[in-house]
């Protein structure tokens, strides 16, 4: 499949993302990258984003919490192409009722091609590289092939 360009500008949209039991290490990680994310847009998930608003300091874009639909409210603005990567601080070993939406916005990740941190150590190399703060090309596939393919029975 051919592939096309999407243009990340130096400022960009970033979604943070944690479960219940990551949600003090989410912060914490934000706290300590305060500057380094403050000139970027920042959107959240329900409690979570109240939480990061009020330690940073800064406005956060804030959805729904994950159970009531913000999961599926970030994988949308990635599909969207509103958001420019993901910082999913997840827990494995804690199951959660959302489970299926957990599992749907990492799939909009990679079917989008952004970065995705899903711990701390993944998110410190990120915020730390140097295309966080330069315009980057990203390559997604070319999906115009799929959209526009003829619709046979077998796709009723």
């Amino acid at each position: 499949m051919a592939s096309k360009k999407v243009p990340m500008g130096p400022d960009k949209s970033i979604g943070l993302v944690a479960h219940d039991n990551k949600k003090r290490d989410l912060v914490e990680w934000a706290k300590y990258n305060r500057v380094l994310l403050a000139h970027h847009k920042i959107y959240a998930t329900g409690t979570t984003g109240q939480m990061l608003e009020e330690e940073l300091g800064f406005e956060v874009v804030k959805l729904q919490s994950g159970p009531l639909g913000g999961d599926q409210q970030i994988g949308a603005k990635i599909a969207d192409g509103e958001i420019d990567f993901l910082i999913f601080f997840w827990d494995p070993l804690e199951p959660v009722p959302h489970d299926p939406d957990v599992k749907a916005l990492l799939r909009m990740a990679v079917v989008w091609n952004i970065p995705i941190a899903c711990n701390r150590s993944s998110a410190d190399f990120m915020i730390s590289s140097p295309l966080m703060d330069e315009e980057y090309d990203r390559l997604v596939p070319d999906y115009d092939v799929y959209r526009d393919r003829e619709i046979g029975e077998e796709d009723r």
